[in-house]
């Protein structure tokens, strides 16, 4: 198959999908996503979608904020999440938050501000901890009975050339939390160095989730994760739904998986 085509296969239960480019991905994952809303709302409700950053996470919801079947959702039953924030004011441009109600959330009258949940922020709490323990009550407000988090219906995740997921960064502390869902980071390797993140626990209640990565410079990190690289090395090789996990990336960040045949 063309590599200007889409492309999928399977392999140890995921389904990597290549777009020509990073634009095509954009508007792929926008329609994806309308579509697993719809699909979801028609046998349960609420919706729980967890939302990421970076330039296609966020390229990925202003196309949805302009797609023509955004309405066809209902907005009043779907709740928004972060998978990470920058621990920075409320309103600070690099807030992922911040990002996505400018790309997406201003667009979407229909959605309650109850239903929007982002981390708290700097002016909110006064350490990525504190944060990170609110987020985690709220996230228990949401979850099934016995639960810490919500099962996830989507939770999207981009990734960094050196294969961090969130701000889950290779060998840093935060890849070992275990037994809550949330986690502060100190030293973050990307700026700013303060940060809010779901763990490795959380990330694994989602029933699907997809890992969006485009350019050149995620071409290791790609093959690294689907390799089966150590998590220390690569966290993204450590994340997966428990129905289904979509890697969906474009040529660039494919290399040779682009041209590769389906398994």
């Amino acid at each position: 198959m063309s590599a200007t085509q889409p492309k999928a296969h399977a392999a140890h239960a995921r389904l990597v999908v290549v777009h020509p480019d990073a634009g095509v991905l954009a508007e792929a994952v926008a329609s994806r996503l309308v579509t697993r809303l719809l699909d979801v709302q028609s046998v349960r409700r609420p919706v729980h979608v967890v939302l990421t950053g970076g330039t296609v996470g966020i390229a990925s919801l202003a196309a949805l904020a302009r797609h023509p079947a955004r309405d066809a959702v209902d907005w009043t039953g779907v709740h928004l999440w972060w998978g990470d924030e920058r621990f920075l004011a409320s309103g600070d441009g690099e807030r992922n938050e911040t990002q996505a109600r400018d790309a997406l959330l201003d667009h979407l009258p229909q959605l309650p501000a109850e239903n929007v949940h982002p981390m708290p922020s700097a002016d909110a709490a006064a350490t990525p901890e504190e944060s990170a323990a609110a987020y985690a009550a709220t996230l228990a407000e949401h979850a099934p009975a016995g639960a810490a988090v919500p099962e996830f219906d989507v939770l999207l995740l981009g990734m960094g050339p050196d294969g961090h997921v969130a701000s889950l960064f290779p060998g840093h502390p935060g890849l070992d939390v275990q037994g809550v869902p949330t986690a502060g980071v100190h030293g973050s390797p990307k700026p700013p160095p303060e940060r809010v993140t779901l763990t490795f626990e959380a990330i694994a209640r989602a029933r699907q989730v997809w890992v969006v990565a485009a350019g050149a410079e995620k071409a290791p990190a790609v093959a690294a994760a689907l390799g089966g690289a150590p998590a220390r090395e690569t966290p993204a090789a450590a994340v997966a739904g428990t129905e289904r996990t979509l890697w969906l990336v474009d040529v660039a960040a494919a290399g040779d998986r682009a041209e590769a045949d389906p398994a």
